[in-house]
């Protein structure tokens, strides 16, 4: 389908021509029935809705005169099988004589198609998938499925702000993933690319300052499972486990809907922060990719090869397959290892290698990631008014990435297995499923019915490479299995839909539904070398003679048997929407819902939202919301141990943390409480700008207000943890964490959105658009210190948690656009400006003013808090493509064109020469990526 009308033209021509039987002067040739139909759309101002494959083997006559639209409908549809009625103000729906009506198919098959005139401010014409798609597509105000369950609502007349992202924003953006894709182009999402020991391989994304798990992920309105993994020594993102969006294909996706407005009394929980609703292709169009790229500075050679095809089914029906295969290399952007000595000091002689060594053996950046994606859409009619539909997702990744280097002379290094000290190397083996089915249709009463149900899991597998288990001594093996994680969700839900008539402008839309959910959450232990204590001490004589060596493997210490099980609960909820336009101009929207958990209890939302347009293509609206987010099971479960920087006597030292869960003895005598609920309140209010034809602009802001945020506390570490951890038969590990709802927040914010499209003339036509957003977020509250943590002077919630919550992500967002278009060429040049970031320091070290490590009582040298700034920075991104002929484009472009890259570390937060650039950037560490693609139509 091609490219849709701007929304101030829609708006102003079904005000021009609300009904069928209004006269215009028709000049219509005969032409294909498709295209003839959109010539009525111009022509009359009717937006027309229809099935394109029954349209297409159709020729319509010519129309010419002044007739009503009715009647010109009636003179192209003469001699066909198609029938007309009209679906809203504005609409005319067409449909086969004795099938169901064309407006009461699946939502999500609904989508604009512009009519083909010189007029860039006539209306466009509604077409349905299944249906082979014309090159030009472009959804400019396509009807939306998300914050609404009405199927006639575009994004224009949206109650709550919402962004479409089309497939061709998809092509023409650059990035690689549906991640990078919602980070590159929605202002108010960011995307973490930091993370360490079991869990760097998951980003995570940020929605107006939020966590990830604060952020409903759908796929064709049906919820989306999270990741088993739980995202943790990462940072910003510490304690998720949100739904990895790189494990859905991205060609197989039509558009993307993101919904920036709280609605879990729409959707349940999750959603405080808005909803990502991915929409998969339902048409028979085809298409494949290959793609290669590398980064400017070395490393990070990528490959891409995608392909998908759609197919029609029976009368009506379609399937449609997607395939995708991906790999990337290491980056490695670090630095020479600084301190001293390199190599074991024996009898206090410095061994002479010290002095000539090559110390450049860290290997921070991006990880190795060899993975696929399959993924397929069907319906099927049954009947005049219902169909059976199914969808699904499968997908198997391997990542591997290096850790923190171990130098010969560290206790955690056996010099007699690694001379030259050694990288754990850590692989991840992911394998995801979500299957889909379910049979919607008409009736009785009018009722439109939706009854679905969704399975889906993702196990992840552990294993170490060039690791050590100290504690072995020599014998230690270096290859170890850590264990798994795995969880599996089944949702099941029964919606319904019906329009009644109580006398006002439009008929009143209501919606019902029930769902019910079961969750599991396994973890399985690894093998006994990956985390047992062998007692290793170096005989006497010998480097660390008599030192006890950390226990567990380096890196990632193996899944223990005694946190290993499987862990379950349910949920139901029933919910109510409605949706009124009392007078034109005028529109309101009520929700509630009602959860009740097997594990927590129960909880009540609610959600009203108004519409008001004084005249037309101006119009405010504004929501006032409540929400929730229960905790995930893995925040209630999950306990694992990684080694990370803990500061020590002032000095980063590299120990190994144990992550507790609430439960667990050890986190109860740390003074942890059962996990609640995260309650929140959320107020939004904004315009909407389209009265200029081709120009929208939407400007909104928004408060949140969660109660009871879930967060991971700081690392616990001392005298009192050590002893705890040591009662609970958690020896040998230097501190712990545990998750609480220790504190409350505010988010303040303000999303600026503008778009426009211009005709060039000869110079062909160019979108312009320019984006921002500004976010602030604080706490209003934190807890009082659990008293067992306030004798030994610990703090739950400290200064570094904190500065992740308010400062850890840009202040500001800033993104222009210019997509310029002229025959078969094409250029798409984007500029984003990440504002300022602060990581905030937990503890106190020893440093000088310059930020350099320092001995205590050398000059200059005092205990501080010593911060990290990631200065703000403007990426630029470019692509540039030419068809070389019908079906086939070639492309070429970079990602941070001009290799820019985050602020540099202060020398004592680089520990020792381990880490490099500050990984909280939010465009990564590795710099410029430059690739080249060809895309096939087919």
């Amino acid at each position: 389908m091609a490219s849709a009308a701007s929304p101030a033209a829609m708006a102003a021509t079904s005000k021009l021509s609300s009904t069928i039987s209004a006269r215009h002067k028709f000049d219509i040739k005969p032409q294909p029935l498709s295209e003839a139909l959109r010539a009525l759309s111009a022509q009359s101002g009717m937006r027309i809705l229809f099935p394109y494959d029954e349209v297409a083997p159709f020729r319509g006559r010519g129309v010419s005169g002044w007739l009503s639209t009715e009647q010109a409908l009636d003179q192209l549809l003469a001699g066909t099988p198609l029938k007309h009625s009209e679906a809203g103000d504005g609409v005319i729906a067409l449909a086969p004589s004795g099938t169901r009506s064309a407006a009461r198919r699946s939502p999500l098959s609904l989508q604009f198609a512009q009519a083909a005139t010189a007029n860039p401010t006539d209306a466009g014409v509604l077409a349905m998938a299944p249906s082979a798609a014309p090159e030009d597509e472009q959804d400019a105000s396509p009807i939306i499925v998300t914050g609404t369950r009405q199927t006639t609502r575009t994004v224009a007349d949206s109650l709550a702000p919402i962004d479409v992202l089309s497939k061709a924003d998809m092509e023409t953006s650059g990035k690689q993933s549906v991640r990078d894709l919602l980070g590159t182009l929605v202002p108010s999402i960011n995307v973490s690319n930091n993370g360490a020991g079991a869990s760097w391989a998951v980003r995570t994304l940020s929605l107006r300052g939020l966590g990830g798990d604060q952020l409903l992920v759908l796929v064709n309105g049906k919820r989306r499972h999270n990741t088993a993994t739980l995202f943790i020594n990462g940072s910003v993102q510490n304690g998720q486990s949100p739904p990895d969006l790189d494990l859905i294909a991205g060609n197989a996706i039509e558009r993307i809907e993101v919904l920036r407005d709280g609605a879990s009394a729409q959707y349940g929980s999750d959603a405080i922060a808005g909803v990502v609703n991915v929409i998969l292709k339902k048409d028979t169009s085809g298409s494949a990719s290959i793609l290669g790229g590398a980064y400017l500075d070395g490393g990070g050679e990528q490959g891409r090869f995608q392909i998908d095809k759609g197919f029609a089914l029976g009368d009506g029906g379609y399937i449609h397959l997607s395939a995708d295969g991906s790999m990337q290399e290491n980056t490695i952007r670090g630095t020479q290892i600084t301190a001293s000595p390199f190599y074991p000091n024996i009898g206090g002689v410095l061994d002479p290698r010290d002095a000539t060594t090559n110390r450049f053996r860290t290997k921070p950046g991006q990880p190795e990631v060899v993975g696929g994606n399959v993924s397929y859409d069907a319906m099927v009619p049954v009947g005049d008014a219902v169909e059976l539909y199914s969808f699904g997702t499968f997908s198997k990744r391997h990542a591997a990435g290096w850790l923190t280097f171990r130098q010969p002379s560290a206790a955690n290094n056996i010099y007699e297995v690694y001379p030259e000290g050694y990288i754990p190397r850590i692989h991840v083996r992911d394998t995801d499923f979500q299957f889909a089915g379910g049979i919607r249709g008409d009736g009785p009463a009018g009722i439109h019915f939706d009854l679905s149900t969704t399975y889906s899991e993702d196990e992840v597998k552990y294993q170490h490479t060039t690791s050590l288990n100290a504690s072995m001594g020599p014998a230690s093996p270096t290859t170890f299995y850590l264990g798994l994680v795995k969880s599996t969700e089944w949702t099941t839900n029964f919606d319904l839909q019906k329009e009644l008539e109580i006398g006002l402008a439009e008929p009143l839309f209501v919606a019902a539904g029930a769902e019910y959910r079961e969750n599991k959450f396994t973890i399985g232990a690894g093998e006994p070398a990956s985390y047992i204590d062998g007692g290793y001490r170096s005989p006497p004589g010998t480097y660390l003679a008599g030192v006890l060596r950390t226990a567990g493997a380096q890196g990632v210490t193996g899944f223990l048997p005694e946190g290993s099980g499987t862990w379950d609960r349910n949920n139901w909820s029933a919910y109510l929407n409605l949706e009124q336009k009392i007078v034109e101009g005028f529109e309101i929207g009520l929700a509630g819902r009602h959860e009740d958990y097997s594990d927590f209890g129960t909880t009540d939302t609610g959600k009203a939202s108004v519409r008001i347009e004084p005249v037309t293509g101006f119009a405010v609206r504004g929501t006032a919301s409540t929400g929730f987010r229960a905790p995930t099971l893995q925040q209630q479960h999950y306990a694992s141990s990684s080694t990370i920087g803990v500061p020590v006597n002032g000095v980063n030292v590299l120990l190994p943390v144990q992550a507790l869960p609430v439960d667990s003895p050890a986190a109860i005598a740390l003074g942890a409480q059962p996990l609640k609920a995260e309650k929140s309140t959320n107020y939004s209010a904004g315009i909407v700008f389209t009265a200029i034809p081709r120009l929208n602009i939407t400007i909104d802001a928004y408060q949140i207000k969660i109660k009871d945020r879930i967060m991971l506390s700081e690392t616990l570490s001392g005298t009192l943890v050590r002893n705890v951890l040591g009662a609970a038969g958690i020896p040998g590990v230097a501190g712990g964490f545990y998750f609480s709802n220790a504190a409350d927040t505010r988010t303040r914010g303000l999303d600026i959105v503008s778009t426009y499209r211009a005709d060039l003339g000869g110079a062909g036509t160019a979108t312009f658009s320019l984006s921002a957003n500004f976010n602030k977020t604080v706490f209003t509250h934190i807890d009082d210190i659990p008293a067992v943590l306030a004798s030994s002077g610990l703090v739950l919630i400290g200064r570094a948690k904190q500065g992740d919550f308010t400062k850890g992500t840009p202040r500001d967002k800033f993104i222009g656009n210019v997509l310029w278009n002229l025959d078969d060429f094409s250029l798409n040049l984007r500029a984003t400006r990440y504002g300022k970031i602060t990581q905030m320091a937990a503890s106190r070290v020893l440093a000088t003013d310059a930020g350099v490590a320092c001995a205590a009582g050398s000059a200059g040298c005092s205990l501080q808090f010593v911060d990290e700034e990631v200065k703000p920075k403007v990426i630029f991104d470019l692509e540039a493509g030419y068809k070389i002929t019908d079906g086939i484009k070639i492309s070429v472009g970079a990602n941070n064109l001009f290799n820019i890259y985050p602020t540099k570390l202060t020398p004592v937060n680089q520990f020792g020469g381990q880490l490099y650039y500050n990984a909280y950037s939010p465009y990564g560490i590795s710099g410029g990526l430059y690739y080249g693609r060809i895309n096939f139509n087919f």
